[in-house]
């Protein structure tokens, strides 16, 4: 079971790295669908509202959210199916 916990560490952290990057890609397809522009705001963009920018950053953090625990919870799924032992 420790071995299981050992071999799923590098295994969790390059899902964890996939799942940021294609993250980022869904949120950007996204904000261009609803903001109908390529760029989402900053916090720091004067020309934005705060609408613009607290709608942005929820977005985001729902998307990183989901995708995060999706990919987690899809790699100790496909963890347990090969080991019969769930990732601590």
């Amino acid at each position: 079971m420790k071995a299981v916990a050992v071999v799923y560490k590098p295994v969790g952290l390059a899902l964890g790295l996939v799942g940021g990057m294609l993250a980022g890609v869904v949120f950007r397809q996204a904000w261009k669908a609803i903001g109908h522009e390529d760029d989402a705001p900053d916090a720091t963009d004067e020309d934005r509202t705060w609408r613009e920018v607290l709608l942005a950053a929820t977005l985001q953090g729902a998307i990183f959210g989901l995708v995060r625990a999706a990919i987690g919870r899809g790699g100790a799924t496909a963890t347990r199916r090969l080991t019969g032992t769930w990732p601590d």
